[in-house]
């Protein structure tokens, strides 16, 4: 348990980031929607890149630290 110590936090952490902002999303979009739709569309497939990206580069940097 005490390993994966630090994978559980950095995991909670992302995750409670994530959905903060993912509380905002529909605000953020409207917000973004009065100057341009396909803004707002952009920021909401960037938010969903962003959430996978995240965790895979986490993956990258944890086999790195294997090796």
């Amino acid at each position: 348990m005490k390993e994966n110590r630090g994978a559980i936090i950095a995991a909670a952490l992302i995750l409670l980031g994530f959905g903060i902002v993912g509380y905002f999303m529909p605000r953020l979009m409207l917000w973004v929607g009065n100057f341009s739709t396909a803004a707002a569309g952009l920021l909401a497939a960037a938010f969903v890149a962003a959430f996978f990206l995240v965790f895979w580069f986490r993956t990258r940097s944890q086999k790195r630290k294997e090796k």
